[in-house]
């Protein structure tokens, strides 16, 4: 092979070599970067909502504040008191050993999902009945309490069931209720109003805006609690199971709650609760 031949080959056989180099050199940088990036994805995933009310030090819980006997706001001590409170007060005691460690946040039923979903509440306990549609956007523990709709009316009123809810009647209620959907399907001849939430829907059956007034029985016994000229009729046509909502996937906290349910009705606390709001023992 003539020299000048010799010489390009070898020439070239170094541009090889240092090419290769520097590829290795620069697939060995990617490499690196791409664990060192995965390691912080993965040590920056979201955590859990335990960890979560652990590190914050406070267990923040979407909850009504207009509906007695489960969440409703004392306007002359600002206290929120109810069913639904007492249970988040438990799950904070539970998580962080003690109840007071926790934040309520007023929720309605149309609000409730989309604060729970970007971020706003770690659970909402709120009266909710748990529906297949609903499991599609959250997750729910068991059944923490088992009402049934009904209707609430003037005491002198004739009605006393789905029955006698007539054409042109107007039957009241709030936004993003399961109340609202179920109404229209049982008595599909009545008007519905839909308020923002059932102290709106309350004040406007006072004003004689409607005959009748529709949610769970449990809430109602609130409303006629407070103003005596009210009764609920005896009929109920659903079953509301209510269970806390909390957000898609978090598995670890759905356990947490659910054994913290069951404790709560093996040791006779949930029996405490349930006759200190609702004024008997559950059923069994």
């Amino acid at each position: 092979m003539k020299k000048s031949v010799w010489k390009k080959v070898t020439g070239l056989g170094l541009v090889l070599m240092l090419g290769a180099s520097v590829l290795a050199g620069c697939g060995a940088g990617k490499t690196s970067e791409g664990a060192s990036q995965g390691g912080q994805a993965a040590s920056g995933a979201a955590a859990g909502t335990v960890a979560k009310i652990k590190e914050r030090g406070k267990f923040v819980v979407g909850v009504k504040y207009d509906l007695n006997l489960f969440g409703l706001k004392d306007p002359a001590t600002g206290n929120v008191e109810g069913f639904d409170i007492d249970i988040a007060k438990a799950i904070a005691k539970k998580v962080l050993g003690d109840e007071n460690k926790i934040e309520l946040k007023e929720v309605t039923s149309k609000t409730r999902i989309p604060m729970l979903k970007n971020g706003e509440i770690d659970a909402i306990i709120a009266t909710m009945t748990v529906t297949e549609e609903r499991k599609k956007e959250v997750d729910f523990s068991d059944i923490y309490f088992m009402a049934g709709q009904s209707l609430l009316v003037k005491k002198d009123s004739p009605i006393n069931g789905l029955k006698d809810l007539q054409k042109g009647m107007k039957v009241v209620t709030a936004k993003g209720s399961t109340s609202a959907k179920n109404i229209r399907e049982k008595a599909p001849d009545v008007e519905v109003l839909e308020f923002e939430n059932y102290a709106e829907a309350f004040t406007a059956l006072k004003a004689g805006q409607g005959d009748a007034l529709t949610t769970d029985n449990a809430l109602l016994y609130g409303m006629a609690k407070q103003d005596p000229n009210y009764r609920v009729t005896e009929e109920t046509f659903t079953e509301e199971p209510y269970g806390i909502a909390i957000n898609k996937g978090d598995a670890e906290f759905v356990k947490t709650v659910n054994d913290l349910l069951k404790e709560m009705k093996d040791n006779g606390e949930y029996d405490k609760i349930y006759e200190k709001w609702i004024g008997e023992k559950p059923k069994k």
